[in-house]
């Protein structure tokens, strides 16, 4: 019956002590892959800036920083609907994809 009871207490704290780690772990994330998790996909219709760094939404006037300009080369002036993660929280958005916007296209709308 000790056994027992000192077999259970021990399993309990090693399943403890790996929660607690686990807990830690998560303190230790940067504040980017934190920012990353609290983004959102969305398709959004506007223009890409000049020099490709932002993007501004037809529908509300509002400027996002394009965090993978990349992603965006030879659109630079262009109107596209982006399909992105959004995060609001630090303004900006990554592009996975986008196409050129129809004429007449001047609304966003999310996935």
């Amino acid at each position: 019956m000790k056994t027992l009871l000192a077999l259970t207490f021990a399993a309990a704290l090693v399943c403890t002590s790996g929660t607690l780690i686990a807990q830690d772990n998560m303190g230790n994330m940067s504040h980017d892959s934190m920012s990353a998790s609290n983004a959102k996909a969305a398709h959004i219709v506007g223009k890409i800036s000049d020099d490709g760094k932002t993007f501004t939404s037809d529908k509300d006037g509002k400027s996002w920083n394009i965090d993978n300009p990349d992603a965006v080369k030879g659109h630079e002036g262009h109107h596209v609907v982006l399909h992105a993660n959004v995060n609001a929280d630090a303004g900006s958005v990554h592009v996975n994809s986008l196409k050129m916007a129809k004429d007449g296209m001047k609304k966003d709308s999310s996935m």
